[in-house]
């Protein structure tokens, strides 16, 4: 390593809002960090997860999804639409008779 580039890297008290207080390495010039949540607390660690439904906002969300699944999309209307429509017979020109190619006369220099 370089010398007097890094900064300097030390033991801090680490202290959460919960009261757990532990011991990490930062190069942050403090006495002790200030935390809202730790290992100790976190619900992902601890396994106390909660789900907030405020306002029944997942139920709303699967009615809306279910009303839009049951409409049809107008893609879905106009491929109906032409399913139903029966196309019309392309009407073509009769075929000209095409006429023979003329021979092209070769001359003969005579002499």
């Amino acid at each position: 390593m370089k010398k007097e580039i890094h900064p300097d890297y030390k033991q801090t008290v680490a202290i959460c809002a919960c009261g757990e207080v532990f011991y990490t390495g930062s190069a942050k010039a403090t006495d002790a960090l200030r935390l809202d949540v730790c290992g100790a607390c976190h619900p992902f660690y601890t396994g106390k997860q909660k789900n907030l439904d405020t306002g029944g906002r997942i139920d709303k969300f699967k009615t809306k999804v279910s009303a839009k699944a049951s409409e049809p999309t107008k893609k879905a209307l106009a491929k109906k639409a032409a399913a139903e429509k029966k196309p019309e017979p392309v009407k073509r020109a009769p075929k000209k008779e095409k006429a023979p190619k003329a021979e092209a006369k070769t001359e003969t220099a005579t002499e």
